[in-house]
């Protein structure tokens, strides 16, 4: 037999029926029978209810669901076939896809004992298969056997809440670690501005930017390998040793020093498998040089003020991709890792990034379903095109960048935008 729950439209509630079931539930209920032969519910109920369960009935598919959401019963013995073309599988199937229902346990009675009716049965979601006749002894084991199965999957649904909660609370901790935007001000004149973008999981992102002293500015941004608390922990341990300046015979303001001392310090085999990419830059106000240096980290874009000779349609962008080699920090012990410099023009713009902001695919594929990722090239093309536009701010990049792929990403977006105006 096959069986299709989309067939049966009377099976799909409406809206404000469902919300009225689900807003006065009843919690007594262990079983809910759902047969149309009345002889075979009442023994069951009966039988059942002997042995201590607290059992509910129905007679057809449309009362069986109405009960089921409810009740919210622990179990549901079904009936495979039920009148007006519906079968058990149909409202297997609809409990199933039930957010407040998934973790019933389901088991569908039928007369039919050839494999292809239990392997259908089993595929559409159900726990377990009761044959008729049914015997005694067997129905009771497999009601417990299905009623542990409930305990187990809530008392799982009830940890994974906890630790969903959990988790974020760690993100909201991150996030709290993350530095304000600085405006710019008379004595600097250099804006910060920053976007971070949590994807669906806990991730390793971190990024600060503040003064050394009058002269000294440090901005950097890093990028823990893997998702969940690991990487989270790594992210801010490195963001709270940065801040502390607490790297033993570390210049803070040679950025080869540090990478080198954050590689000796954060060892992969000292940090369960975890390592992390970095860009870290210190711009020296007075000379206006900016000396960097990176550990497998996406370059900086260092966007210069465009050259209009003759309209806005003819500007020329000069764009650098700033970026050293170098391992990325804790894969290798003997990593060696050295800075350059650049000056920096006055009304120029720096573009600090995680690779979450170009490892991104489009939400509607080309019509060969061929995906193509973003990537880097892809991310330069829009800030190139934006600034000719004169139209790129940080708002305008993201925008641009979501418009590709989408206001969901499966990877942390952290970016930082340094405008040097004067």
């Amino acid at each position: 037999m096959t069986s299709n729950a989309s067939s049966t439209p009377y099976l799909k509630l409406g809206a404000s029926t469902r919300q009225s079931l689900i807003a006065h539930p009843v919690t007594l209920t262990d079983i809910l029978l759902i047969d149309d032969d009345p002889y075979i519910l009442q023994g069951l109920q009966r039988l059942l209810q002997k042995h201590g369960y607290r059992v509910e009935t129905a007679n057809d598919a449309d009362s069986g669901l109405h009960k089921a959401i409810h009740l919210a019963p622990s179990v549901v013995i079904c009936d495979l076939l039920l009148p007006g073309g519906s079968s058990g599988i149909d409202i297997c199937c609809q409990i199933k896809q039930d957010p407040q229902l998934a973790t019933t346990a389901f088991l569908i009675m039928t007369s039919h004992s050839d494999l292809a009716n239990r392997v259908e049965a089993l595929e559409a979601g159900a726990d377990d298969l009761l044959i008729k006749p049914i015997d005694t002894a067997e129905l009771v084991a497999r009601v417990n056997s299905g009623l542990r199965l409930h305990k187990l999957m809530q008392a799982l649904r009830a940890q994974t809440r906890r630790l969903e909660n959990e988790l974020a609370e760690a993100a909201t901790y991150v996030t709290s670690l993350l530095p304000q935007d600085t405006p710019a001000d008379a004595k600097n004149c250099i804006s910060i501005t920053s976007r971070f973008i949590s994807s669906q999981e806990l991730g390793g992102d971190c990024f600060d930017h503040y003064w050394l002293d009058p002269d000294y500015l440090v901005m950097y941004l890093l990028d823990v390998s893997g998702h969940g608390l690991g990487a989270a922990l790594l992210s801010t341990s490195v963001l709270n040793v940065l801040r502390s300046q607490s790297l033993p015979g570390v210049d803070f303001r040679r950025p080869e020093t540090v990478l080198k001392g954050l590689n000796e310090t954060f060892k992969m085999t000292e940090q369960n498998d975890k390592y992390f990419t970095i860009w870290y830059g210190v711009y020296h106000r007075v000379t206006r040089q900016l000396v960097y240096a990176s550990a497998g980290h996406p370059p900086a874009l260092l966007v210069e003020p465009a050259m209009r000779p003759h309209s806005a349609s003819n500007s020329v962008v000069k764009l650098q991709q700033l970026r050293t080699p170098g391992m990325p920090i804790g894969m290798m012990n003997d990593s060696i890792y050295r800075s350059e410099k650049c000056t920096i023009l006055t009304g120029s713009r720096l573009y600090i990034f995680s690779d979450g902001i170009y490892e991104i695919y489009p939400t509607k594929p080309p019509i060969d379903s061929v995906k193509p990722q973003l990537g880097l090239t892809g991310l330069v093309t829009i800030l190139t095109e934006l600034e000719t536009q004169q139209q790129l701010t940080i708002s305008t990049l993201i925008e641009r960048v979501s418009r590709f792929g989408g206001d969901r990403f499966d990877d942390d977006l952290s970016l930082l935008e340094v405008d040097f105006q004067t």
